[in-house]
Formats: C-alpha cells, structure tokens, sequence
C-alpha cells in the first residue's frame, strides 16, 4: 500500500492507496507522533511520499522510516512524469508539482488549465508530457486578510454567500468585492485559455474549490483530490 502525505499551509491530508486505488483519505488537523501512529495502524504500507510547502517536521520522517521501505520527499528534483518548461523549476512548490502529475495522470492526452483555489490561487497550463508555467494569485481569505489588515477601517470578513451585488453596506461591500473580483478572474482565465487552445480542459481543486465550482461560467472539472492523486502518481513512477 502507498502513503501520501499533503502537508498544506493550514493543514495536513493523508490518504492510502492500493495502487491508484485510493482506500482513503482524511484531513489530520495538527499533526503528533501518536496521532500518526494511530492513523496508520490498520494499513501494511510499503511505500510513502511527502509534499510540503514548508519544512517537513522530524518526526514524520523519523517515525516512517522505521516501517516504511521506501520513502521520497517530493521536490523540483524529483523524476517526474511530465518535463518542466520552467525557468526556475527549483522554485516550483510541491502542491504544484502535485496537481501537474495529477492532471497528466487523469488527461495524459490534453491540453489543460488547472485552477488551485487554496490559501494562492495557482493557474498552471499543460500540454501533453508538458507543465508550460502558471500563475500566482491571492486566495479569497488572503484577500479578505490584506483588506482588514492594510486598511485602518474595512472589517475581517469570513467568506460566504450572504451579500448583494452590489453591497449594501461595507461587510457585503468587501465580500462582494473579493469573491467576484476572483470569480472573474477566473473566468477570465479560463476564457482567455480556451481562445488559445479550443480543446483544453479545466480542473478546479483546493479547499475552496468546493465553494467557487458552481460560480464559475464555464464547464469545469471539480477534482478536489488532484493533488493527492498527483502524489500517488509521482510515487509509483519514482518507486518503479
């Protein structure tokens, strides 16, 4: 069985896989020693990978390698099953690298634009065998955060359906600002690409993938676990 460690900004997901056949996945909230130990009990694993975006705390690696034969910690110098036309690929973060190797696995035939709606929202373009680069831009609660912070008086708004367009008074005012200005962002990317490319998929996953997918004006694909089947994906290539 096969490990994936997804280890976010505000979280840590964990799933197993028989294979590509997932046989779970859970969010772990802050992560301990015990809480890892007790998770991962009930499963025989032999290989495991971790993606982080930042460092990967000790005991993660000290306690997998004591069971776990094989163990790769993903990184720009991973063997990958696509090539990077990037000009700093040592700078491409792992959840990126991940949702690449997701979508190649998924449309290894076509051209796509992938949309990661997390903490960023990273638009990544490829082409078949091919991650041609992307972009970077702040999330919805990035977003509602710069506000409050670099303002004196606009209030910390939490993101949610209940406004008006346009807002009434200055909370819908901001949640109106923020979550439409990103939805036609989106659009617009997604306009732009199909332009260039009539045949491209789109993917949307992250943690607010969820709330954004059926506000979008365009045909999507919402795969929230891409990143993790990324992982998976990169493992067994790099285990072969």
């Amino acid at each position: 069985m096969n490990l994936v460690f997804d280890i976010g900004n505000t979280s840590t997901k964990m799933a197993v896989y028989d294979s590509y056949k997932k046989l779970t996945s859970f969010n772990t909230g802050k992560l301990s020693c015990e809480k890892l130990e007790k998770e991962l009990t009930p499963f025989k694993i032999k290989k495991a990978i971790i993606s982080s975006v930042k460092t990967v705390p000790a005991f993660i690696l000290d306690l997998l390698s004591i069971n776990i034969p094989f163990i790769h910690v993903l990184s720009s110098g991973s063997k990958l099953p696509f090539k990077i036309d990037y000009e700093t690929p040592e700078s491409l973060g792992s959840d990126r690298l991940a949702a690449a190797a997701g979508a190649c696995y998924l449309f290894p035939e076509s051209n796509i634009l992938i949309i990661d709606a997390g903490s960023a929202i990273n638009f990544e373009f490829m082409t078949p065998g091919h991650y041609r680069g992307g972009n970077i831009s702040p999330g919805l609660n990035m977003r509602f955060r710069a506000l409050h912070k670099f303002t004196d008086k606009l209030p910390l708004v939490s993101c949610d359906d209940n406004f008006s367009l346009p807002g009434r008074n200055t909370t819908e005012a901001v949640k109106a600002g923020v979550i439409k200005g990103v939805i036609y962002e989106i659009n617009e990317y997604i306009r732009t690409f199909e332009k260039m490319h009539v045949d491209i998929k789109v993917i949307i996953t992250g943690g607010d993938s969820g709330f954004l997918k059926d506000k979008i004006d365009f045909k999507i694909n919402y795969l929230p676990d891409l990143v993790i089947d990324g992982l998976n994906y990169i493992l067994e290539y790099n285990a072969k």
